[in-house]
């Protein structure tokens, strides 16, 4: 046997490697953030659609959004608060009572109803007359449409509109002096936003742009003729204040007129004094025959026949008057 064998190994004089601490070998722990919940949707993102609907061309063209069957009591739900009911009117014109029964059993479920009416008949005056009584008195929105990709248009509005915002639609209202003033200046149709920059830089303010004449205002850059000439005119004519006419419907046979406040202006005076004439021409008729009656006995014959013709010059004033009064 090997003596060297035998011998034990050398230990070895090197200091063992200190213990690694904890804060080198664990990492660092990462601060996750909190998942947030999503909020909750009342109403599908589909359009639902009623079985009773099976077949309608009008499901062949909605394809802008995703829809699908469902037992509901209205046609269509396009929102969480909103619904729609399809009408043809030859349907309606077989049917006339299927659209009542189909608007009881919406009941109060939904916000905003509508009522889609395809115009699919020539005639189809006196139905939608009704339609639009009918939808008055239940609370209903009634759209008429007169094809299928319209009416499926529609419905693909009213389900892609349902969380916009009114902002979307509400105009944008000028929240500084310089914003209101250059929505002023660009009234008129062919003055633009530069248009109004310009004009009020090379002017100083409003006044002095609005009493400016037009050689002054040709002057400033980008106003040409048209320009020049549409803004003195906005700015110089008059207000005019047009008081709504009354229409009224024309009347086939009219009465004759009467009153004297019905008849024209210019001939109410005429009328006035005429009718004043024939009254003091009637008392004093009547005056002369009770006159001529008491006295009669007593008066002379010349003077009965100058009486008598005092009375026919009367009576002929008041012919010619009645005459003068029916033309």
């Amino acid at each position: 046997m090997d003596p060297t064998t035998s011998q034990e190994p050398e230990k070895s004089t090197e200091a063992p490697n200190p213990r690694p601490s904890s804060t080198s070998t664990q990492p660092t722990k990462v601060q996750q953030p909190k998942p947030q919940a999503l909020p909750n949707r009342n109403a599908p993102s589909a359009v639902l659609v009623s079985t009773r609907q099976r077949g309608n061309p009008i499901l062949n063209h909605i394809k802008l959004v995703p829809w699908e069957y469902a037992d509901i009591p209205a046609d269509y739900v396009v929102g969480s608060t909103t619904c729609a009911l399809f009408l043809s009117l030859k349907y309606h014109r077989l049917h006339p009572e299927y659209i009542y029964s189909r608007i009881r059993l919406l009941a109060g479920k939904y916000n905003l109803r509508i009522l889609l009416v395809m115009v699919d008949i020539p005639n189809h005056e006196d139905s939608l007359k009704e339609l639009s009584k009918t939808s008055i008195i239940n609370n209903l929105t009634l759209i008429l449409c007169w094809s299928a990709p319209e009416a499926a248009h529609y419905l693909e509005l009213f389900k892609s509109s349902e969380n916009a915002q009114p902002t979307a639609i509400r105009s944008q209202q000028a929240q500084s002096y310089q914003e209101s003033l250059i929505e002023f200046v660009t009234v008129p149709r062919s003055i633009n936003k530069s248009d109004a920059a310009s004009l009020i830089s090379n002017f100083g303010s409003l006044q002095a742009a609005v009493n400016a004449q037009p050689e002054q205002i040709s002057m400033v850059p980008g106003w040409g003729e048209k320009k020049v000439r549409q803004w003195c005119g906005a700015v110089r004519e008059g207000f005019r204040v047009e008081k709504a006419k009354r229409q009224t419907a024309p009347v086939r046979n009219p009465p004759p007129v009467t009153s004297a406040a019905a008849r024209p202006p210019e001939r109410q005076e005429e009328q006035g004094e005429e009718e004043a004439m024939l009254l003091a021409a009637q008392e004093a008729s009547i005056r002369e025959a009770e006159r001529r009656d008491i006295e009669s006995s007593e008066v002379p014959n010349s003077q009965r026949q100058e009486e008598e013709g005092v009375s026919e010059g009367i009576a002929a004033a008041l012919a010619k008057l009645r005459e003068k009064d029916g033309s």
